[in-house]
């Protein structure tokens, strides 16, 4: 073994009982792969508001202040320049705090793979503040490698769970919170709030997800709603997709249902495709179901191309037909090709069968020109 090989191996085995000792008992080890930090704690059992005012007041130059939560699922939040880099280190990305250059890449790491080497679902939430005030918002997994930048890093033990769902909310909204200003700074508190595994995320979703809220912040809350709050997102997801008035949110309902792995969600789309009384919704509707469902879409797909009253919609269930997996979709955009009683949907049946490499596509086609 080369002297790189066991560096690397004692590298790996330091931070593996690092992350350990942080899971295990806050106070005794510093509770992330941190680098090039000046590292403080404080505790934060009589309130993460009050101590985290108290330490951004005590800094007298940019630092970040940053605690550990619970996180939904087996993420894996680190970051990577590119996804052959992800390939070949998937479960190490190095962070750098002050250098958002380098992108956090959100793996789902259900396979266990990330999830085993630490024997954690923490999610760390780091927060820059400069004259008091914060400005940046990031957050990571315990199995990254985080470096400050030769700043100040004040942790804050004792943290619960709830106390930072409250403290992100404050933060929704505010565009400070973004890395120069380049998206709307409600989508970092939005998503940091959406991965913390307690019920608090849910009730401050839900009443975000409200007509009350601007469309903007909503249309986040959808997304994480679908993407990271199971059940309870589902339904609230669905609860939408009936009652509200807005076409352009139930149109971000599609997309939020189609991130959920609720079976029920699917349900909720393919009732969506069949009933919503907009045409743009319906549309967008089959183009998820065809995305995520497969077979189990081809039904309604085939029901709207045949049925729906809008044109637009009919073609829209055409082009989904071209987005079920594995080519499913083929034989039925034949079967229009040859059926349908509407010439423009032939047409498009038979322009998307031409733009398919799949052999049967190309057999139909040659044999249409033949005639």
């Amino acid at each position: 073994m080369t002297r790189t090989e066991l560096v690397g191996r004692r590298d790996r085995t330091l931070f593996a009982a690092a992350a350990i000792l942080a899971t295990c008992s806050p106070l005794l080890a510093q509770p992330a792969s941190l680098a090039n930090a000046r590292f403080q704690r404080k505790n934060a059992a009589a309130g993460l508001e009050k101590a985290f005012r108290e330490a951004a007041a005590a800094q007298p130059g940019p630092a970040w202040i940053a605690w550990p939560v619970p996180a939904v699922g087996r993420p894996h939040m680190c970051c990577y320049r590119s996804t052959d880099e992800i390939s070949s280190s998937p479960c190490s990305g190095r962070c750098e705090l002050e250098n958002e250059m380098r992108n956090v890449s959100f793996v789902d790491s259900d396979d266990g793979d990330c999830w085993d080497r630490t024997g954690s679902t923490t999610m760390l939430v780091f927060l820059r503040v400069e004259r008091q005030e914060p400005e940046r918002l990031r957050t990571f997994t315990l199995d990254c490698t985080i470096d400050a930048g030769g700043l100040p890093v004040v942790w804050l033990d004792d943290v619960k769970p709830a106390e930072s769902v409250a403290l992100l909310d404050s933060f929704v909204g505010k565009d400070s919170l973004s890395w120069k200003k380049r998206s709307k700074g409600s989508e970092p508190a939005l998503s940091a709030i959406a991965m913390h595994d307690d019920p608090a995320a849910d009730t401050v979703l839900e009443r975000l997800s409200t007509p009350s809220n601007p469309e903007s912040v909503r249309k986040h809350v959808i997304f994480w709603l679908g993407n990271a709050r199971g059940k309870r997102g589902y339904e609230v997801l669905a609860n939408l997709a009936r009652r509200d008035e807005s076409d352009a949110i139930r149109k971000s309902v599609t997309f939020g249902l189609s991130q959920s792995k609720v079976p029920e969600a699917m349900d909720a789309l393919l009732g969506m495709a069949r009933h919503d009384p907009s045409a743009t919704v319906r549309g967008q509707a089959l183009f998820w179901l065809a995305q995520k469902a497969g077979k189990k879409a081809a039904g309604a797909i085939q029901d709207a191309i045949r049925d729906d009253p809008e044109a637009e919609v009919r073609k829209k269930a055409v082009f989904a037909l071209t987005q079920m997996p594995d080519n499913e979709g083929v034989p039925l955009l034949i079967k229009v090709a040859r059926t349908n009683r509407d010439p423009e949907v032939r047409k498009q049946a038979v322009f998307w069968l031409g733009q398919s490499k799949d052999p049967r596509a190309l057999d139909f086609i040659e044999e249409v020109l033949k005639k």
